[in-house]
């Protein structure tokens, strides 16, 4: 992020580095392989008409929350000549409806001390609090932070006052209070990835616009015999509901 100076080139990062996405978020165990040649994905001239995100109104966030939320995911992966971005594709819808599962209350993780966090490297998450209150308290720290910085809230700022900001976030630099910034960084930028990639039938990816970027197949039942072809898949993308791209 703090390399990026323009959406194009974030897009561009985007690309080269989508490998780093688990599998489960896209829904097959095949994008390794589909994205291997780079250069065929950067290469292409597809485009994805202008669109935007369904109306939604968010379960979890507050509605001061979910304008933090469409503003920064926005910044991470925004539209461009290629396409819509994160926040045309639905993606915080896809972040809110993830904070209602499992995963977001911390069920499925191992929550009891100590916790050492200067040892996260070698023994992972070292934080005594699950996404849903990452999300809570990073956004009112960041809040916070855009305010004690410029006057106003980090959705009130252009552009370019908010890639700035991010880029602090990433690095661990923002004086955040309640969770370290980078902490809160991370969280968001993987969902908004996860989100950008993930089928539509979890609020993200609408008109799969994530699958086009990359020329994924989506949940089509057979696409293996042009895994090594190196050529552009020519079929549209299909969803887990049978929808097409």
């Amino acid at each position: 992020m703090a390399n990026q100076s323009s959406g194009n080139s974030r897009r561009e990062f985007l690309l080269k580095t989508i490998t780093l996405v688990p599998a489960v978020a896209i829904g097959s165990t095949g994008i390794g392989a589909l994205t291997a040649s780079s250069g065929a994905i950067a290469q292409s001239d597809s485009k994805t008409p202008p669109q935007t995100a369904k109306e939604y109104t968010p379960a979890f966030f507050t509605a001061e929350e979910f304008t933090f939320l469409k503003a920064a995911v926005a910044r991470l992966i925004p539209n461009d000549a290629r396409g819509p971005g994160a926040l045309e594709a639905g993606v915080p819808e896809f972040i809110d409806r993830q904070m209602n599962t499992p995963y977001a209350t911390g069920a499925q993780w191992y929550m009891q001390g100590p916790f050492h966090p200067e040892a996260e490297r070698e023994l992972g998450y070292q934080l005594p609090l699950s996404p849903r209150e990452i999300y809570r308290l990073g956004i009112q720290d960041a809040n916070k932070f855009a305010n004690a910085q410029e006057g106003k809230a980090f959705s009130e700022l252009p552009s370019d006052k908010q890639d700035d900001l991010l880029s602090q976030m990433e690095g661990g630099k923002a004086a955040f209070t309640q969770v370290p910034s980078k902490v809160f960084f991370s969280f968001l930028l993987q969902n908004t990835r996860e989100g950008f990639f993930s089928d539509p039938i979890h609020g993200g990816n609408q008109g799969m616009v994530g699958w086009k970027l990359i020329n994924f197949p989506g949940a089509r039942a057979d696409f293996m015999d042009w895994v090594e072809r190196g050529e552009r898949y020519p079929f549209p993308p299909v969803s887990i509901r049978g929808e097409r791209g």
